[in-house]
C-alpha cells in the first residue's frame, strides 16, 4: 500500500549524512562529460577511498574552492556511488566553474542530503516518471534502482521532455532504456530542429497515452515547476490520486541544513523536509506562482 502522507515525507531510516554536515569532503575530477552544449556530468573520486553513499533522489553541495558552493542532485547508480556522479547545467559563476573542471581537480562535497523518492512504497504498483529537461538528471538513480530490482514493480514509464533535440540529456542511455521489453521510454522535445524526426510538443502531452493504471500508480516528477504543475494536473484528470504524486522541489539551497531560510517554502524547507515532497503536502502553495 501506499503510505500516509506522514510517512511519505520521512527519509528512510538509514542515516548517510556526515558528522559534520558543514565540512565538506574533498573529492578529485575523474571525469567531466558534455552532455550537451550547456550541460556537463561531473565524476568524482573521493579523495580518502571511502565511498559517498546515498539514496535516490539525494542532493550535495558541491564547493568549488575561492568561488563558492552549489546545491546539485546525485545522478548516478545508487548501487554503485563510486565514482560520485552530478549533471549540472552551466548557469552561474559557480556551476560555469565546476563545469570547466579538468581531471584531477578537487572540489569539496557535502552531503548526502534530503529524502528520497518513495521507491519501496511503488513495490507492487505501476511507476511513471516524467522528466522536463535537466530533471531527468535527479531521476536517473530512482530509474537505475527501478530497473535493478525491475520485478518488484509493475509497468514502468518514462517520460522525457527537452526544450530541443540539441538539449537531450543521457542521449545513448536513454536508446538503450528504449530498447527494454519491460520499460516504456518517450521522448519529446518543445520544438524540432535539424533531422529531428521525434514527437514535438511539451511532456505533459505524453501522460494521456502512456500505459499505466491510473488506480495503481505511482508518479515521479523533475523539472521546471511549470512542467511539474501541468504535469500534477493531467496526472490527476486521469485518476492519479495526489498523495502518490511526488514531486522534487530542490531549488535556492544555500546551506542544505535548514539555517539560511533560503529554500523556504511555506512551512516547509527543502534541503530538510525535501527535496521530494508528495503533491499533496504542498497542493495549497504550489499551484501560487512566484512562491
Amino acid at each position: 500500500m501506499i503510505p500516509l502522507l506522514e510517512e511519505a515525507v520521512q527519509p528512510t531510516s538509514v542515516e548517510l549524512t556526515p558528522a559534520d554536515p558543514m565540512l565538506p569532503r574533498p573529492f578529485e575530477v575523474r571525469r567531466v562529460n558534455a552532455e550537451t552544449y550547456d550541460t556537463y556530468t561531473l565524476e568524482l573520486a573521493p579523495a580518502d577511498g571511502k565511498p559517498l553513499l546515498f539514496r535516490p533522489g539525494q542532493f550535495n553541495m558541491l564547493y568549488l574552492f575561492g568561488v563558492g558552493e552549489v546545491a546539485i542532485s546525485i545522478s548516478g547508480d545508487p548501487d554503485r556511488p563510486s565514482p560520485l556522479v552530478h549533471t549540472l547545467r552551466a548557469v552561474g559563476s559557480v556551476t560555469r566553474g565546476l563545469c570547466a573542471l579538468k581531471k584531477g581537480d578537487v572540489v569539496g562535497v557535502r552531503g548526502p542530503f534530503g529524502n528520497d523518492w518513495p521507491l519501496d512504497a511503488a513495490a507492487g504498483h505501476d511507476v511513471v516518471l516524467v522528466a522536463g529537461g535537466i530533471g531527468l538528471a535527479p531521476l536517473r538513480p530512482a530509474i537505475y534502482r527501478l530497473l535493478a530490482e525491475r520485478k518488484r514493480y509493475g509497468r514502468v514509464v518514462l517520460l522525457s521532455g527537452s526544450r530541443s533535440p540539441r538539449d537531450i540529456l543521457f542521449r545513448r542511455e536513454l536508446e538503450r532504456w528504449r530498447s527494454r521489453f519491460d520499460l516504456e521510454v518517450v521522448v519529446t522535445v518543445d520544438y524540432a530542429a535539424g533531422d529531428w524526426n521525434g514527437l514535438v510538443g511539451v511532456v505533459t502531452m505524453l501522460l494521456p497515452r502512456a500505459g499505466f493504471d491510473p488506480s495503481d500508480t505511482v508518479a515521479l516528477a523533475c523539472g521546471p515547476e511549470v512542467m511539474m504543475r501541468f504535469a500534477t494536473r493531467e496526472l490527476e484528470r486521469r485518476g492519479v490520486p495526489a498523495e502518490r504524486i511526488y514531486l522534487s522541489m530542490e531549488r535556492n539551497m544555500k546551506c542544505a541544513v535548514g539555517f539560511c531560510g533560503h529554500c523556504q517554502y511555506g512551512p516547509h524547507f527543502i534541503c530538510k523536509d525535501g527535496p521530494i515532497f508528495p503533491y499533496r503536502a504542498i497542493a495549497p502553495i504550489f499551484e501560487i506562482r512566484e512562491v
